[in-house]
This record gives C-alpha cells, sequence and structure tokens, in this order.
C-alpha cells in the first residue's frame, strides 16, 4: 500500500514539475554552494537549464566530488572509479540519455523511470539495459541532499570522462519543448 501511495505522490509530484517547470522563468542556474534539494531545482528549471557551475574547473572537483559520489552510494553499481560494475561504467562515451549536464542532473535526481515518464528516450545503447534508481526524488531524497553536491557528484563523472565535456551545454533531447 505504501509503494502505491508513494508511487502517486511521486506522479503528482512529477505532473506538477511538467506543468510548471517547463514553463519556469529560467534564472540563472546554477550557482556554486547553491543548498537547493536537487528536487526543487528540477521543479523551477525548464529542461535545458541546469548547468553545472563547476564546469570551469573540473579537476578541482574530483576529489569532493568522489567522497559525494562514494556517499551516495554511486560506487555499488558503477563502481568506486566509475569504472563499471554491475551498472555502465562512467567512463565510457555511452550516456544512454545524453551526456549533457541537465539530462544528467535529472537522471540522477529522478532516476530512469520517471526520467521516461517525462519523454525523455534512450538515445544511445549500453550492455547494461535495468533501471537507474532515483536518488533525489522522494522518499530517497536524503541520498543526494543539495543540488551543490549533485554538482559534485557530476564533475567527478567528468574528470572521470573527459570527453563528455564536449555535450555539457548541448541536450541530447528536450522533451515537451518540440
Amino acid at each position: 500500500m505504501r509503494k502505491i501511495i508513494t508511487g502517486g505522490l511521486t506522479i503528482a509530484l512529477l505532473g506538477v514539475v511538467g506543468v510548471f517547470g517547463f514553463n519556469a522563468m529560467a534564472e540563472d542556474c546554477c550557482p556554486k554552494d547553491d543548498q537547493t534539494s536537487p528536487f526543487e531545482l528540477i521543479e523551477k528549471t525548464p529542461i535545458g537549464g541546469l548547468h553545472n557551475p563547476y564546469n570551469d574547473d573540473i579537476a578541482a572537483m574530483e576529489e569532493v566530488g568522489q567522497k559525494k559520489y562514494l556517499s551516495g552510494g554511486c560506487n555499488g553499481c558503477h563502481g568506486g572509479g566509475g569504472g563499471g560494475g554491475m551498472c555502465p561504467p562512467l567512463t565510457n562515451d555511452a550516456f544512454v540519455y545524453g551526456a549533457d549536464d541537465d539530462t544528467l542532473f535529472r537522471l540522477i535526481a529522478l532516476g530512469s523511470d520517471e526520467l521516461m515518464k517525462l519523454g525523455y528516450k534512450r538515445v544511445r545503447t549500453e550492455v547494461v539495459v535495468g533501471p537507474m534508481p532515483p536518488f533525489a526524488l522522494p522518499p530517497n531524497a536524503t541520498i543526494i541532499k543539495t543540488s551543490d553536491d549533485m554538482w559534485k557528484i557530476i564533475s567527478f563523472i567528468r574528470a572521470k570522462n573527459p570527453s563528455s565535456m564536449k555535450d555539457v551545454a548541448n541536450p541530447a533531447q528536450t522533451p515537451g519543448q518540440e
């Protein structure tokens, strides 16, 4: 019963994101040290509007980003250094939904199932096709608590896969905005 209620709440919240998020006025996103929850930032930022404030100094964020990555439990599936495990490696260029900042932020926060409910589709393939769980969506909102923590994790991923930097500002898809 709890799963049904939680799932219903998730869908209702995502509906609010879909209705208001796509039409929100783009703010200057995203400042360093932002303590806004990832879910709240997604709610108020139109698709394509999330940009990593640490992109200009990825190397400086690698160590702190790895600590956040490990404390978030990302290593359980993607390996301690991002080289893969039971889930895709973060060191190759097969970012299934796209490698831009906005898509990675939403994927980690919402998980792949909720991302697809918003209209995202797989744009690349990978051997592992299971769903990615949400890390900042209720009831998991305590795993990655702040947007700043999320950006530092994404910076760690960028440090491990420097070629992913070429796509940071070019969304592979923008559902709801065609």
